[in-house]
């Protein structure tokens, strides 16, 4: 089984396209199989629904998530119509990052048995190896806008999660885990070297990776921009487990001036005393706690800690010694690094660091992998960077996965680099950028820099994305004709609000909000439902921090910045009344039930399944409940299959309209209470660039 480590991400434009197809095949399955031994780790099926982290899911539904994760790409690229489980496609889809979307609470879920969780795998197994069968292959190879893209998105998925797993189980008690002798840790323990700093010249870096690149990368990778990097001093080694001490010994868990206001917060919630993966024995000598293991403290082996814990480490080296100590930015890794690295993953014979589990499943002394006068330039723990995660100049979101990066531009979420000794696939390439909160623990440490350089974010205040900005719009602003789409909805909408009670309300294609806390007005609580994240993320601040910044469109590069808050609208007491999630229309979860009223405004147009969403909705409601449609019916081959449209063709020689399709699922159900009635709808794409759009409005009664 040996031969499943070590393995190296596809070079995607290498070879005949029945050899990359082999190579693809090989690297799919190879993913499946090390992510099953990983599990093999945990010694009792009870410990699957623990949760080691209780701002993470137990690990059940991360056993699940990675295998969703393939069905619910390959579905939104049309690369498959049908599902293989609906309900665990919906379960095991979202809620990895302490998104405010994201849902921890225990009660929404009743999860499946582990021995059903992996018949799941098995089938979603089958099947991809399937389409790898039959999917054709370019001659030019695998590219962005390939078909392919969907699986080696799950395969690369899957192998970030075979690390972020890792760390859970890591966390889990120690009788729920078994060491096994395929995770071999590194026995090499000793004193820890001593640290010093050493010169590092400036250069200019080039960030960023080119659209043309032979290796598959996340959104976030691509683009460019060059920086002018001053010289600085960095230390020859990565902060060890011995010289954190230091830190630990001089009270340093206990002193708030080391700390920032974010890391204080932090460590008196967590009433942290020491590095999470430390214990100590009845003794009083302190212990390592690996994956699967407990063994006493390798001195020479690099800290673990999160950034919060990196940052206090370093401002109290900065007070001890006089100097600008600190982490380093992302522009100084890559000046140190490609220094001395002019190698990649793919193209190396052997690792020349602790990584992509060619040497270790653990860390290892901090001074055995040179890289000139330096060490560990890559691999055996993530660095720490003092640089929050933003786009490159050219950044562009990729269909299948929109919610990959975006929801990180926050300037909450900071870089790490060079990966870990568990790093793997796109992980452990030169290009990678992993951005995670500064609380976040993973197998990362850091290595400090003596440097006066400033620290520059590009997080912009502003939405800039040209798919969200129309939306905003809508949502916020009066159309060229003098209101609001919104308002003007709800205003037409009021006889039949009078028909419910008002305890709860849905909904869904809520966009960043706005319908959602009108409703707020009439229902004690209601749920906005989108698929898109960038638009949840901005109905989420709206709702927390009772504004939004974004820009419009003037015309051709001219901009012009906006700013809208719930009280402009007299809004902000429903703030309360709203919470926003991430979700698919045509495969809601089951927590989204029991509602008075639903309002889905253009879901049927943007849904993969209108057919499914409909015949399904009745199932949301209590009775005598009310669902309206608004919908132009503008069906887009991208978005909706034909054989799922609800018209727009001919039926039997006739005409077959979308609103008879329409009419024909929902009256299984429920009565039409009006005739439907037309709304205007403007997409503002610049000042005098609208789109327009005649919605069709209809209003339905769930019979009793």
């Amino acid at each position: 089984m040996d031969d499943i480590k070590g393995i190296r991400t596809v070079i995607l434009n290498q070879g005949t396209p029945e050899e990359l197809r082999e190579k693809v095949r090989h690297y799919f399955h190879q993913t499946f199989a090390i992510e099953e031994k990983l599990y093999e780790l945990i010694a009792h099926e009870e410990g699957f629904y623990l949760r080691p982290d209780p701002l993470r899911h137990p690990l059940v539904f991360y056993l699940g998530h990675t295998t969703v994760f393939y069905i619910n790409k390959l579905h939104m690229a049309h690369i498959i119509n049908s599902r293989i489980n609906p309900e665990y496609e919906s379960m095991f889809a979202i809620g990895v990052d302490e998104m405010s979307w994201d849902d921890l609470n225990e009660t929404h879920y009743n999860w499946p048995t582990i021995p059903e969780v992996r018949a799941y795998r098995d089938k979603v197994r089958g099947l991809v190896d399937e389409l790898i069968s039959n999917l054709h292959v370019p001659e030019t190879g695998i590219t962005w806008d390939s078909p392919w893209w969907a699986i080696m998105m799950g395969i690369e998925h899957q192998r970030i999660h075979l690390e972020t797993s890792s760390v859970l189980i890591r966390q889990l008690p120690l009788e729920e885990v078994r060491q096994l002798e395929f995770w071999s840790i590194c026995t090499e323990s000793g004193d820890a070297p001593v640290n010093e700093l050493l010169d590092v010249p400036g250069a200019e870096i080039v960030l960023g990776k080119s659209w043309d690149d032979p290796l598959y990368g996340w959104d976030n990778e691509y683009g460019s921009k060059r920086i002018q990097v001053d010289g600085f001093k960095a230390s020859r080694l990565l902060v060890s487990n011995k010289e954190y001490l230091a830190f630990v010994e001089a009270g340093g868990y206990g002193r708030k001036e080391y700390w920032s206001e974010e890391g204080w917060a932090w460590r008196n919630y967590r009433l942290s005393e020491h590095p999470r993966f430390w214990q100590s024995d009845e003794d009083g000598n302190w212990m390592l706690r690996t994956i699967a293991s407990l063994i006493p403290m390798p001195w020479n082996h690099p800290v673990e800690v999160n950034y919060l814990e990196a940052k206090a480490f370093c401002n109290w080296k900065a007070l001890c010694t006089g100097k600008a100590i600190r982490m380093p930015t992302e522009a100084e890794w890559y000046c140190l690094r490609d220094a001395h690295i002019n190698s990649d993953q793919p193209y190396w014979d052997k690792a020349p660091g602790n990584i992509n589990l060619e040497h270790y499943a653990s860390t290892c002394p901090v001074n055995k992998f040179s890289f000139g006068d330096f060490y560990d330039l890559i691999g055996n723990v993530w660095q720490w960077t003092e640089t929050p995660i933003s786009a490159f100049p050219g950044f562009k979101v990729h269909p299948y996965y929109d919610d990959f990066t975006v929801p990180t531009f926050d300037t909450r979420h900071n870089l790490i680099k060079g990966g870990s000794f568990i790093s793997t696939g796109n992980e452990a390439i030169r290009s990678a950028r992993y951005a995670f909160r500064r609380h976040f623990f993973q197998h990362a440490g850091f290595r400090y820099v003596e440097s006066t350089n400033p620290i520059s974010s590009e997080s912009s205040p502003y939405e800039n994305d040209p798919e969200i900005l129309p939306w905003c719009a809508l949502n916020w602003e009066e159309s060229p004709w003098g209101d609001n789409f919104h308002t003007s909805l709800i205003w037409k909408l009021l006889p039949y609000l009078d028909q419910v009670k008002h305890d709860s309300a849905l909904s869904i294609g809520c966009k960043t909000g706005r319908s959602a806390f009108e409703l707020a007005k009439y229902f004690a609580k209601v749920s906005g439902l989108d698929s898109t994240t960038r638009l949840i993320r901005l109905a989420s601040q709206m709702k927390d921090e009772g504004f939004i910044r974004y820009y419009n469109v003037e015309e051709g590069d001219i901009f012009a910045t906006a700013e809208k808050s719930l009280a402009d609208y007299g809004l902000e007491a429903t703030a309360d009344r709203c919470e926003f999630w991430q979700a698919d229309s045509a495969n809601l979860p089951a927590k989204f039930s029991a509602y008075d009223f639903i309002l889905a405004e253009n879901v049927l147009e943007r849904s993969a399944n209108p057919v499914r969403f409909l015949e399904a909705i009745h199932s949301r409601l209590n009775p005598g409940a009310v669902l309206v449609i608004a919908d132009a019916y503008n069906w887009k081959d991208e978005l909706t299959p034909a054989a799922n449209r609800l018209g727009g063709y001919r039926k039997d020689g006739e005409p077959q309209r979308s609103f008879q399709g329409l009419a024909d699922i929902l009256e299984q159900h429920f009565e039409l209470l009006a005739p439907p009635f037309d709304l205007l709808q403007g997409l503002r794409h610049s000042a005098r660039s609208w789109e327009l759009k005649q919605v069709q409005v209809s209003v339905w009664k769930l019979k009793l």
